[in-house]
């Protein structure tokens, strides 16, 4: 699964350098797919629209920080566990019950962000 942050969020900002795939952004961020990955041009994201890899999105918080799931792979293949929930002082960051992904679906991500 993804992870996500919740709205016990207290916007620290501890988690957002410790993720490998720059999937973590301040509420109210525009995000890319090419912001701290290798991905230049058409990206196809897990819902199955395309993109840009340098279009910009809307950020999905407004609120708290957030985490982009077509860029989270839970640290698979850098770290034995999500770094944003070792560092989050209040337990925020957890996965996210409605997306759960296999160790090979997380992995072929962090290959298609880091190539």
């Amino acid at each position: 699964m993804a992870i996500i942050i919740t709205d016990e969020c207290i916007n620290c900002g501890a988690c957002e350098p410790e993720c490998p795939n720059n999937a973590i952004y301040e509420a109210g961020a525009e995000w890319a797919i090419s912001d701290g990955t290798t991905v230049k041009g058409d990206y196809t994201l897990e819902g199955g629209d395309s993109t840009d890899a340098e279009a910009k999105h809307q950020p999905i918080s407004d609120e708290v920080y957030y985490i982009v799931p077509d860029k989270c792979t839970e640290c698979i293949g850098f770290h034995e566990e999500p770094q944003c929930a070792a560092v989050c002082p209040v337990d925020c960051c957890v996965p996210d019950p409605d997306r759960e992904e296999s160790d090979e679906k997380l992995l072929a991500r962090k290959d298609r962000l880091h190539l």
